[in-house]
């Protein structure tokens, strides 16, 4: 009696899974935007600052120790017991990077402004040249 619920259990399981698997609306996956390669990379947070910097000390200590999780968890406990004033530093660093972040985004935003507004005045002069042609004829 026992296995004849088992079997029905798993029959039942494996239509209700049939079910929803059927009911599931397939995402139609668009084609990714290729990342420019010239955009700036955005700044570091505070804690990334940090890392940078525990990162050299916790190898010269810990030499043994290869796992970049290893690092990083040690790194996150370390980010945790430190008081602001501890952390001020590393804010003030990347703040600083996120300002010269910021100041190379808006040169890099212009160049991109002035590349489409030349492909744009290439094209309307391609567009007068043609209705120029076509009031010839």
């Amino acid at each position: 009696m026992v296995s004849s619920r088992c079997s029905n259990l798993k029959k039942k399981k494996q239509i209700v899974s049939k079910e929803s698997k059927a009911k599931k609306p397939i995402a139609s996956r668009g084609k990714k935007e290729k990342k420019d390669p010239n955009k700036p990379k955005r700044p570091p947070t505070p804690f990334f600052v940090f890392l940078e910097e525990f990162r050299k000390t916790f190898v010269a200590e810990n030499p043994h120790v290869k796992a970049v999780a290893a690092v990083g968890k040690a790194g996150g406990d370390k980010w945790k017991t430190l008081s602001d004033a501890e952390k001020a530093p590393y804010v003030a660093k990347a703040n600083a990077k996120k300002v010269e972040y910021e100041k190379s985004m808006k040169a890099y935003s212009a160049k991109q402004d002035k590349a489409s507004d030349d492909a744009e005045e290439g094209s309307d002069a391609n567009e007068e040249s043609e209705e120029e042609e076509e009031d010839d004829d």
